[in-house]
């Protein structure tokens, strides 16, 4: 794959910490709240595996990948979890940034549609003619023009409806909206709990309608990845194995996660995170090729996709954005067996 020596850079320097010195301080940043999806990483906490590595983990909330990826970047944080087509748009427009994707998680990426069967929405194949919302800022609206492109479908004829994020899955609830763009994990479930029957809820996945862009994976600045790279392996292998820990036991995981957001609800996490799973996470790919690693061929043509929602200013380069080299050994990364 994509083992191309991983450049330093002068500009963002990091302390090197001798691994495993007794227990090696290490600071994580997540993309967003505290909710079902980050499992693992509590997950690796709790059950001792950042532990047996010799790592002390602090996890913290973010905001977004357009926060998660600085503080990477910066040197504030020495890894994170960031959607990677935010990591290519943020690279292109920062050369030489010291960041750099090291093991992928979402195979699949949450981008997704979900309307009601009850307003006309029952496939992608309804999309023409029907009031879409969208929040401006949305992921999956940020690449709806990739879906509408490899699925011939007529945008003129679809009202876009500019919403908020809290309003989003009220908006199609009450039925102000034929369809909403969203992550299928959040969206679904906040409909749900909107009272909208299931039957009446369809969730159409960009990934299972020709969209070969990846979702969130972990990054890691370049200039500590270079001066500590079993540190990183390390961290790796612990996340592995709480991904396996939450395809084992989700409620587990949810749990995990309820332990630092007491605010939360441990069903409804239980099955966002089991959302995440089936359809982000444990892939048909992953069962086959194991966690962390990515399809070259794939990465192409997402990099050709992306072309079609932004306008590079550097020729696109994959080994810029991802690396495979240091993933831990194989058997860990077999999640589901």
């Amino acid at each position: 794959m994509f083992n191309r020596a991983i450049p330093t850079f002068a500009a963002a320097l990091i302390a090197a910490t001798p691994l495993f010195a007794q227990g090696t301080d290490m600071n994580f940043a997540l993309d967003w709240r505290f909710e079902g999806p980050s499992a693992p990483y509590f997950l690796a906490i709790d059950n001792g595996h950042f532990a047996a590595e010799g790592l002390n983990v602090s996890v913290a909330a973010g905001e977004g990948s357009l926060d998660a990826i600085p503080k990477v970047a910066s040197g504030a944080f020495p890894m994170g979890f960031a959607d990677i087509n935010s990591l290519v748009r943020f690279l292109d427009q920062n050369p030489g940034a010291p960041v750099i994707a090291a093991m992928m998680i979402y195979d699949n990426p949450p981008f997704a549609i979900v309307g009601r069967v009850s307003q006309g929405i029952s496939g992608i194949e309804d999309l023409e003619g029907s009031k879409l919302g969208a929040p401006p800022p949305d992921g999956a609206w940020a690449q709806f023009p990739i879906l509408a492109a490899v699925n011939n479908i007529d945008v003129s004829t679809i009202t876009i409806e500019p919403v908020g994020f809290p309003t989003r899955e009220p908006m199609l609830a009450e039925g102000n909206v034929d369809a909403v763009t969203g992550f299928n994990f959040s969206s679904y479930l906040s409909l749900a709990r909107l009272g909208i029957p299931e039957d009446d809820i369809t969730t159409i996945l960009y990934s299972d309608h020709g969209v070969a862009l990846y979702g969130n994976a972990v990054i890691v600045n370049t200039d500590f990845a270079a001066a500590n790279p079993e540190t990183v392996t390390a961290m790796l292998r612990a996340i592995a194995r709480g991904v396996s820990d939450a395809v084992a036991d989700p409620a587990a995981g949810a749990a995990a996660v309820i332990a630092r957001n007491p605010a939360g609800d441990v069903a409804l996490e239980t099955r966002r995170l089991q959302l995440a799973l089936d359809a982000n996470i444990v892939t048909p790919w992953v069962r086959a090729n194991g966690l962390g690693d990515i399809d070259p061929a794939r990465m192409a043509t997402a990099i050709e996709q992306l072309r079609l929602t932004y306008q590079f200013q550097n020729e696109p380069d994959a080994a810029l954005y991802f690396t495979n080299a240091y993933l831990p050994e194989m058997d860990v990364r077999m999640v589901a067996q």
